[in-house]
Order: structure tokens, then sequence, then C-alpha cells
């Protein structure tokens, strides 16, 4: 009698818990491709360009913006509520407190207010939903910009687009496994003596995911360059010119972006600069190439 009490419900709880993990799945990559689709077709009927030419009227140019910004803000809604799936399935939350864990009694942070855990999940969904829709914001980035580049800088800009992917990736990594947890063993042995930790998870978030995004971001200096370089605005001899000034800019850019100690603004001002660097290789190639470009473009005429 115990076994045929007991031998169902184990089934039941088993496939129950499969077929969520495979209902859950399947509802995230619905949920993308929705997005993906959606954004897709969203301007696609506005503001055409003329074709051959890459020109259009500076009010039509506003107008595809627009259109394209509406629907990159209705696709990462829609990731959001993938983020939220996965910020509770997938333990997201436990992922980003490793760091802090051996550092705060029991490894547990607390919450200072009822809505605070449901608040932080809402904020973190929102975040991987942005993740989520990199793809989807660099498909309308190129769609706007691809009709004013040259066929040569087209083929620059795909490889520039997966380098800054890769960039981005490195700068997430570096930040997670590296400065998060140097500066957090800095900053929680300060006073110890005096001083007891008190850590929200709220708070802990909001300093973590802001340098981890932040290091992400900076890393995507390379490829910011090489896009300003592929629409005239800057060229290798101007980042050379300028590069006391922006080293003053990184460091100054460092202090405010990491924690309050030495340590970790090194630990983004070093990068930075050495990102810089190579954004002026990159840049210095893009220049050659345009004018041998238009050199053989003159010559053909």
């Amino acid at each position: 009698m115990r076994w045929l009490l007991t031998g169902p419900q184990i089934t039941a709880w088993l496939g129950s818990l499969a077929w969520g993990r495979i209902g859950l799945t399947s509802a995230l990559v619905a949920l993308y491709f929705l997005g993906f689709y959606i954004a897709a077709r969203g301007p696609g009927q506005r503001a055409p360009r003329a074709r051959g030419t890459g020109e259009m009227p500076f009010l039509e140019h506003l107008e595809e913006l627009r259109w394209r910004l509406i629907w990159v803000g209705i696709s990462v809604l829609i990731l959001s509520v993938a983020g939220f799936f996965l910020v509770t399935e997938l333990d997201v939350i436990g992922l980003l407190k490793r760091p802090i864990e051996p550092l705060v009694p029991d490894g547990q942070l607390l919450f200072t207010s009822p809505t605070e855990p449901m608040t932080v999940t809402l904020k973190l969904s929102f975040v991987v939903g942005i993740v989520l829709g990199v793809p989807i914001i660099v498909y309308h980035t190129w769609g706007f910009m691809s009709p004013a580049l040259l066929q040569r800088e087209r083929e620059v800009a795909i490889p520039a687009v997966i380098g800054g992917f890769l960039l981005f990736l490195l700068g997430v990594a570096m930040a997670y496994f590296l400065v998060l947890p140097l500066g957090l063993r800095f900053l929680l042995g300060f006073q110890t003596q005096a001083l007891n930790p008190i850590i929200t998870i709220g708070e802990y978030l909001k300093f973590a995911t802001r340098l981890i995004l932040a290091f992400g971001i900076i890393f995507e200096l390379p490829l910011v360059s090489v896009l300003l370089a592929m629409l005239g605005l800057i060229t290798a001899d101007t980042l050379k010119r300028y590069r006391r000034h922006a080293i003053v800019g990184v460091a100054a850019l460092s202090a405010i972006l990491t924690p309050a100690d030495v340590g970790t603004m090194l630990m983004m001002m070093a990068p930075l600069v050495l990102l810089y660097e190579v954004s002026i290789l990159l840049v210095a190639v893009m220049d050659r190439r345009r004018v041998a470009y238009t050199s053989r473009e003159s010559g053909s005429e």
C-alpha cells in the first residue's frame, strides 16, 4: 500500500519537474524569437532609404531612429519577462552573490523592506532583458548605420561587432572574477575592528551590477572607435594628438566607476589605456583602407 501511494507521487513529481523545465526553456526561446521578430519587422516599413546612395532627408532619419528605438524598447520589455524566469529559476542572484559570500556572516545578505526581494528581482530581470536584447540592439544599430557605409567598411564592421561582443564578455569576466572580489575584500576588510558589515541584497546588487556592466561597456572602446572612424568623425592622428587628455579622462572615469580604493581603480585604468592604444591601431588600419579605396575609386573614374 505504501508503494502504491508513493510511487505515483514520485513519478508525478519527476514528470512535472521535467516538463516544467522543458516548458520554461520553450517559453524563453519563444519569447526571445518573438522579440527578434517584432524588432526586425517593426521599423521595416518606415522611412525607406534611397537605394545606392544611402541618403534620406533629415526628418526621415529622425523618424527611422524614433521607430527603431521604440521597437528596441518593446523587445527589451518582452525579453525582460524571460529574464524574470531566468533570475528565479537559474538562481542568478546566487551567482552574483558568490564573490561576497565568504566576506559576510554566514554568507547571507539581508533585506530591510518586505518589497525589496521582489524589487531586486524585477530590476535584475530588466538587466537580463537588456543582455538578451543585445543582438536586437546590434541589428537595429547596424540597420540604421549600414546604408551610409562603403562596401569595404561593411565588411570590416561585422568582425568588429563580433570582436566587440567578445570584448564585452572579457570585461564582464575580469570584473566578476578579479576586480569585484578584490574590491570587496579591501572594502569589507577596512575598519573591521570597530565596525561590522550589514549588507543588504539591494545595495550589493546595485554595486556589483554597476561595476560588472561598467567593465563590459568600457571594453567596447575599440568597437566605438572603429564605428566613429567609419563615420569619419575621428582619425588615428586625432587619437594620438589627444592621448594625454584621454589618459586623464580614463583616470577620472576609473575613479568614478570603481570602489574607493587605488587597486581596483588601477585594474580598470590599465586595460582602458591598453584598449585606447589598440583603438589607435585599428583606426589607423581603417584610415589606410579608406584612403586606398578612395584612390582606386578616383582612378577608375
